[in-house]
Protein backbone atom coordinates (compact mmCIF):
# COMPACT_ATOMS: atom_id res chain seq x y z
CA UNK A 1 0.00 0.00 0.00
CA UNK A 2 1.50 2.74 -1.12
CA UNK A 3 0.04 6.73 -0.50
CA UNK A 4 0.90 9.72 -1.26
CA UNK A 5 0.13 12.98 0.62
CA UNK A 6 0.17 16.52 -0.38
CA UNK A 7 1.06 19.34 1.32
CA UNK A 8 0.86 23.44 0.23
CA UNK A 9 4.01 25.56 -0.34
CA UNK A 10 2.05 28.62 0.52
CA UNK A 11 3.07 30.40 3.87
CA UNK A 12 1.48 33.91 3.54
CA UNK A 13 -1.82 34.49 5.39
CA UNK A 14 -3.27 36.27 2.97
CA UNK A 15 -2.31 40.25 3.19
CA UNK A 16 -2.56 40.14 7.32
CA UNK A 17 1.72 39.76 7.54
CA UNK A 18 0.79 36.25 9.22
CA UNK A 19 2.26 32.83 8.76
CA UNK A 20 0.09 29.86 7.16
CA UNK A 21 0.76 26.54 5.69
CA UNK A 22 -0.35 22.55 6.78
CA UNK A 23 -1.79 22.00 9.78
CA UNK A 24 0.43 19.67 11.72
CA UNK A 25 -2.70 17.26 13.25
CA UNK A 26 -3.93 17.16 9.79
CA UNK A 27 -0.97 15.50 8.42
CA UNK A 28 0.69 13.88 11.99
CA UNK A 29 -2.89 11.29 12.56
CA UNK A 30 -3.34 10.27 8.83
CA UNK A 31 -0.02 9.65 8.50
CA UNK A 32 0.66 7.61 11.55
CA UNK A 33 -3.25 5.97 10.63
CA UNK A 34 -1.33 4.82 7.52
CA UNK A 35 2.05 3.90 9.11
CA UNK A 36 0.45 1.66 11.30
CA UNK A 37 -1.50 0.09 8.70
CA UNK A 38 1.92 -1.04 6.88
CA UNK A 39 1.69 2.16 4.13
CA UNK A 40 4.76 3.53 2.22
CA UNK A 41 4.25 6.90 2.48
CA UNK A 42 5.34 9.65 0.03
CA UNK A 43 5.04 13.39 1.03
CA UNK A 44 5.10 16.35 -1.76
CA UNK A 45 4.33 19.23 -2.09
CA UNK A 46 4.64 22.10 -5.37
CA UNK A 47 8.21 23.58 -4.07
CA UNK A 48 9.34 20.13 -2.85
CA UNK A 49 11.65 20.37 -0.01
CA UNK A 50 10.15 21.21 3.60
CA UNK A 51 7.01 22.86 3.35
CA UNK A 52 6.15 25.54 5.65
CA UNK A 53 3.57 24.62 9.06
CA UNK A 54 1.07 26.39 10.00
CA UNK A 55 2.72 28.05 13.55
CA UNK A 56 -1.27 28.01 15.22
CA UNK A 57 -1.03 24.61 14.82
CA UNK A 58 1.70 23.84 16.70
CA UNK A 59 0.43 25.83 19.54
CA UNK A 60 -0.09 23.76 23.03
CA UNK A 61 -3.94 23.68 22.18
CA UNK A 62 -3.79 22.08 19.22
CA UNK A 63 -1.12 19.58 19.71
CA UNK A 64 -1.89 15.89 19.81
CA UNK A 65 -0.53 12.66 20.98
CA UNK A 66 0.01 12.17 17.29
CA UNK A 67 1.34 15.75 16.63
CA UNK A 68 4.25 14.90 19.20
CA UNK A 69 4.94 11.71 18.18
CA UNK A 70 5.49 13.17 14.52
CA UNK A 71 7.82 15.57 16.24
CA UNK A 72 9.64 13.01 18.19
CA UNK A 73 9.66 10.67 15.07
CA UNK A 74 13.45 11.79 13.23
CA UNK A 75 12.57 9.41 10.18
CA UNK A 76 8.64 11.05 9.83
CA UNK A 77 10.73 14.77 10.33
CA UNK A 78 13.36 14.26 7.87
CA UNK A 79 10.44 12.63 5.18
CA UNK A 80 8.62 16.27 5.95
CA UNK A 81 11.94 18.33 5.23
CA UNK A 82 12.40 16.47 1.94
CA UNK A 83 8.97 16.69 0.03
CA UNK A 84 9.17 15.46 -3.38
CA UNK A 85 8.46 18.36 -6.19
CA UNK A 86 4.85 17.73 -7.41
CA UNK A 87 5.50 18.23 -10.77
CA UNK A 88 8.02 15.26 -10.66
CA UNK A 89 5.51 13.02 -9.38
CA UNK A 90 3.44 10.20 -11.14
CA UNK A 91 -0.40 8.41 -9.88
CA UNK A 92 1.07 4.90 -11.80
CA UNK A 93 3.58 4.84 -8.52
CA UNK A 94 0.62 5.39 -5.56
CA UNK A 95 -2.15 3.79 -4.40
CA UNK A 96 -3.97 6.72 -3.24
CA UNK A 97 -3.72 10.30 -2.59
CA UNK A 98 -4.68 11.92 0.94
CA UNK A 99 -4.24 15.95 0.69
CA UNK A 100 -3.87 17.28 4.32
CA UNK A 101 -5.48 20.90 5.48
CA UNK A 102 -4.28 24.13 6.84
CA UNK A 103 -5.21 27.42 5.15
CA UNK A 104 -1.80 27.54 2.41
CA UNK A 105 -3.81 25.06 0.36
CA UNK A 106 -6.67 27.97 -0.35
CA UNK A 107 -4.17 29.63 -2.12
CA UNK A 108 -1.55 27.03 -4.23
CA UNK A 109 -2.43 23.44 -4.48
CA UNK A 110 -6.07 25.01 -5.55
CA UNK A 111 -4.63 26.98 -8.47
CA UNK A 112 -1.59 24.58 -9.19
CA UNK A 113 -1.83 22.89 -12.35
CA UNK A 114 -0.15 19.91 -11.73
CA UNK A 115 -1.98 19.27 -8.12
CA UNK A 116 -5.08 19.37 -10.90
CA UNK A 117 -4.06 17.41 -13.24
CA UNK A 118 -2.81 15.20 -10.42
CA UNK A 119 -6.46 14.55 -8.79
CA UNK A 120 -7.93 13.38 -12.35
CA UNK A 121 -4.96 11.14 -13.17
CA UNK A 122 -6.04 9.54 -9.71
CA UNK A 123 -9.60 9.34 -10.40
CA UNK A 124 -8.93 8.12 -14.06
CA UNK A 125 -6.53 5.42 -12.74
CA UNK A 126 -9.85 4.08 -10.43
CA UNK A 127 -8.13 5.07 -7.72
CA UNK A 128 -8.96 6.78 -4.40
CA UNK A 129 -8.94 10.68 -3.52
CA UNK A 130 -9.05 12.32 -0.01
CA UNK A 131 -8.48 15.33 1.69
CA UNK A 132 -9.17 16.97 5.23
CA UNK A 133 -10.72 20.34 6.27
CA UNK A 134 -9.42 23.15 4.02
CA UNK A 135 -8.11 20.99 1.47
CA UNK A 136 -11.22 19.52 -0.27
CA UNK A 137 -11.25 23.31 -1.64
CA UNK A 138 -8.51 22.46 -3.73
CA UNK A 139 -11.15 20.47 -6.14
CA UNK A 140 -12.72 24.09 -7.13
CA UNK A 141 -10.70 23.41 -10.53
CA UNK A 142 -10.24 19.42 -10.92
CA UNK A 143 -13.07 18.35 -13.91
CA UNK A 144 -14.43 15.04 -14.83
CA UNK A 145 -13.37 13.98 -18.43
CA UNK A 146 -16.68 15.47 -19.71
CA UNK A 147 -15.06 18.87 -18.13
CA UNK A 148 -17.46 19.36 -15.50
CA UNK A 149 -16.85 20.19 -11.99
CA UNK A 150 -15.67 17.07 -10.60
CA UNK A 151 -17.59 17.89 -7.26
CA UNK A 152 -21.18 17.83 -9.52
CA UNK A 153 -23.58 16.02 -7.40
CA UNK A 154 -21.08 14.25 -5.38
CA UNK A 155 -21.30 13.78 -1.48
CA UNK A 156 -19.10 16.15 0.02
CA UNK A 157 -17.23 17.88 3.14
CA UNK A 158 -15.29 20.34 3.94
CA UNK A 159 -14.19 23.55 6.60
CA UNK A 160 -17.66 24.95 7.14
CA UNK A 161 -18.37 28.43 7.03
CA UNK A 162 -19.20 29.09 10.52
CA UNK A 163 -15.86 27.10 11.59
CA UNK A 164 -13.93 29.65 9.70
CA UNK A 165 -16.18 32.53 11.42
CA UNK A 166 -14.62 31.42 15.16
CA UNK A 167 -10.93 31.39 13.39
CA UNK A 168 -11.51 35.05 12.31
CA UNK A 169 -10.60 34.52 8.52
CA UNK A 170 -13.68 34.40 6.41
CA UNK A 171 -12.39 37.99 5.00
CA UNK A 172 -8.79 36.62 4.78
CA UNK A 173 -9.29 33.71 2.78
CA UNK A 174 -9.51 33.04 -1.11
CA UNK A 175 -12.94 31.36 -0.84
CA UNK A 176 -14.71 29.82 1.82
CA UNK A 177 -14.43 26.11 1.25
CA UNK A 178 -18.45 25.02 1.75
CA UNK A 179 -19.43 28.24 -0.64
CA UNK A 180 -17.02 26.88 -3.16
CA UNK A 181 -17.71 23.48 -3.16
CA UNK A 182 -21.80 24.22 -3.18
CA UNK A 183 -21.36 26.74 -5.90
CA UNK A 184 -19.61 24.04 -8.23
CA UNK A 185 -22.37 21.61 -7.85
CA UNK A 186 -21.22 19.80 -4.99
CA UNK A 187 -24.06 17.67 -2.22
CA UNK A 188 -21.91 19.50 0.55
CA UNK A 189 -23.12 18.47 3.79
CA UNK A 190 -21.61 18.63 7.53
CA UNK A 191 -21.67 17.41 11.22
CA UNK A 192 -21.47 20.05 14.73
CA UNK A 193 -18.69 22.53 14.00
CA UNK A 194 -15.29 21.25 15.56
CA UNK A 195 -16.58 17.23 15.34
CA UNK A 196 -15.41 14.38 13.05
CA UNK A 197 -17.62 14.36 10.26
CA UNK A 198 -16.59 12.22 6.92
CA UNK A 199 -18.23 11.57 3.82
CA UNK A 200 -17.19 9.02 0.68
CA UNK A 201 -19.11 8.68 -2.71
CA UNK A 202 -16.87 6.78 -4.83
CA UNK A 203 -13.71 7.35 -4.81
CA UNK A 204 -13.44 10.63 -3.19
CA UNK A 205 -13.69 10.72 0.67
CA UNK A 206 -13.99 14.45 2.28
CA UNK A 207 -13.46 15.21 5.55
CA UNK A 208 -15.20 18.37 7.68
CA UNK A 209 -12.52 20.02 9.76
CA UNK A 210 -9.21 18.87 11.96
CA UNK A 211 -10.90 16.19 14.09
CA UNK A 212 -11.81 14.41 10.86
CA UNK A 213 -8.24 13.79 10.19
CA UNK A 214 -8.03 10.37 11.36
CA UNK A 215 -11.51 9.26 10.29
CA UNK A 216 -10.78 10.35 7.16
CA UNK A 217 -7.68 8.36 6.75
CA UNK A 218 -9.17 5.40 8.29
CA UNK A 219 -12.29 5.39 5.69
CA UNK A 220 -9.16 5.41 3.08
CA UNK A 221 -7.13 2.45 4.34
CA UNK A 222 -10.53 0.31 4.85
CA UNK A 223 -11.44 1.49 0.89
CA UNK A 224 -8.16 0.26 0.09
CA UNK A 225 -7.61 -3.06 2.18
CA UNK A 226 -11.41 -3.83 0.41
Amino acid sequence: MKILMVLTSHDQLGNTGRKTGFWLEELAAPYYAFKDAGAEITLASPKGGNPPLDPKSNEPDFQTEQTHRFEADADAVALLAATVRLDIVSQADYDAVFYPGGHGPLWDLAEEKNSIALIEAFLAANKHVALVCHAPGVLRHVKTPAGKPLVEGKKVTGFTNTEEEAVGLTDVVPFLVEDELIAKGGDYSKGADWSSYVVRDGLLITGQNPMSSTETAEVLIKQLKA
